[in-house]
């Protein structure tokens, strides 16, 4: 195989104060807690380049991601299909689709839900630093990869009773004792990590976990949360980039663990951080022989019931809340995106014979993970969701029938799930 090199970036994508929060229905920025990266590597070698990126920012939606990969791969020098750009999904952060913020500077009484001119000079900011990190490009030699559990920290948000229905939900905290008492349900407790090495330099460490990041939010503080809290510890520790990314997490998150509590955020992080430190030690270290990037364009159908005048009836409606109006003006971009049939891309990387690095998009639940994992349970699977975040949740075809919040927060339908385990068994065939 030819020499690999690898470029790492990071850059400061944190929004200005009253920038909106979480696509404008929550209190706007009022103060900085933490900085907001973007940060992300190039990687160079037997085939065109790929950039593997994450924003601590809650979504990057239709358009708007297609726009922001397109520029991420032009200072890359690569094709946007190659371009694998995430988002932790915290929510004191800023949400991002320009076409939905088009229909939304239509009202007059609705708060935006991005500055559009802002994320424009974001996304130039991150292809200078991308660009000027292909001048400090190194070889990578070796791959590093391990896993820990982590503990008291995930919990499925939804606990379904006898009559197969949703019986009680906890969401990023929860105050309901009894609900927390409730069992852990269906997670995946791994944490699992993959690093890249020139001899015997790390050049960065990558993480993946399924959580839903939120401790608390809406208090207008911008800050990155429990995880990118251990994730900044992790990289001030070493000196070396630490780069997070989000699995899984549609319907998991910290609920059972956390009551909400300031207190709670920094007990999350020492759990999350003790955890990435421990699956980063393991040495398992071998030479980089292979790898292999796989992209697969889709197309996941909406919902039946959407139609395009009883959203812009929501959209419209002053009587509405406001997040249920930008929420509209969002689904609305999905379904046009759809109809255009520009599709998403599912993204993968092979390393060596038994390394699958999968890039997926929206709120997936917890069971495509554990799907990926039972497919090739010899491999070291790592699972990322939130990419293009337009088709908001992406549930399970068995959860529809159980109701319950995430359902009805998706944009496509049940249909959805076939396609995507597809997708997924294409990046695990050698």
């Amino acid at each position: 195989m030819p020499d690999t090199f690898m470029a790492v970036f990071k850059v400061d994508v944190t929004c200005p104060l009253e920038h909106p929060l979480c696509g404008g229905w929550i209190k706007p920025a009022s103060k900085i807690g933490t900085p907001l990266y973007c940060i992300g590597c190039v990687l160079q070698g037997p085939e065109a380049p790929v950039v593997l990126a994450c924003l601590d920012w809650t979504g990057v939606l239709n358009q708007a991601h297609v726009d922001f990969t397109k520029v991420i791969a032009k200072a890359a020098h690569t094709t946007p299909e190659r371009v694998a750009l995430h988002c932790v999904h915290q929510h004191n952060a800023p949400f991002v689709d320009t076409v939905a913020q088009q229909w939304v500077a239509e009202q007059k009484n609705l708060p935006a839900s991005v500055d559009v001119k802002w994320f424009e000079q974001i996304q130039q900011k991150v292809a200078k630093t991308i660009e000027e990190s292909l001048t400090r490009l190194q070889k990578v030699t070796h791959i590093q990869h391990g896993s820990a559990k982590v503990t008291k920290v995930a919990s499925n948000r939804r606990l379904i009773g006898p009559d197969g229905k949703i019986s009680g939900w906890r969401a990023s905290s929860c105050k309901d004792e009894k609900l927390r008492d409730a069992p852990e349900g269906e997670i995946d407790p791994w944490l699992r990590t993959v690093s890249f090495w020139n001899e015997d330099s790390k050049l960065i460490s990558i993480h993946y976990y399924a959580v839903h990041p939120m401790s608390y939010y809406g208090d207008g503080v911008v800050n990155a949360d429990f995880v990118g809290l251990a994730r900044e510890k992790c990289a001030e520790d070493e000196g070396v980039p630490h780069l997070y990314f989000t699995g899984c997490s549609g319907n998991i998150a910290a609920g059972k663990y956390n009551d909400g509590q300031p207190e709670r955020r920094a007990e999350l992080a020492e759990r999350i951080h003790k955890t990435m430190v421990e699956s980063d030690h393991e040495l398992n270290r071998e030479v980089l022989t292979h790898w292999e990037w796989r992209s697969k364009p889709v197309h996941l159908p909406p919902r039946a019931d959407l139609n395009e005048a009883d959203i812009r009836k929501v959209i419209e409606n002053a009587k509405e809340s406001n997040a249920n109006r930008i929420r509209a003006a969002m689904q609305l971009s999905y379904l046009k995106q759809h109809q255009a049939r520009v599709p998403i891309f599912l993204n993968g990387m092979l390393i060596n014979r038994h390394i699958r690095l999968i890039h997926l998009p929206g709120e997936c639940f917890i069971e495509y993970q554990i799907y990926a994992r039972y497919q090739l349970a010899e491999a070291i699977i790592c699972c990322a969701a939130y990419g293009d975040g337009g088709p908001w949740y992406i549930p399970t075809a068995a959860a529809y029938p159980q109701g319950g919040y995430e359902v009805t927060a998706s944009w496509v339908s049940p249909e959805s799930e076939v396609i995507l385990q597809e997708g997924i068994k294409h990046f695990l065939r050698r």
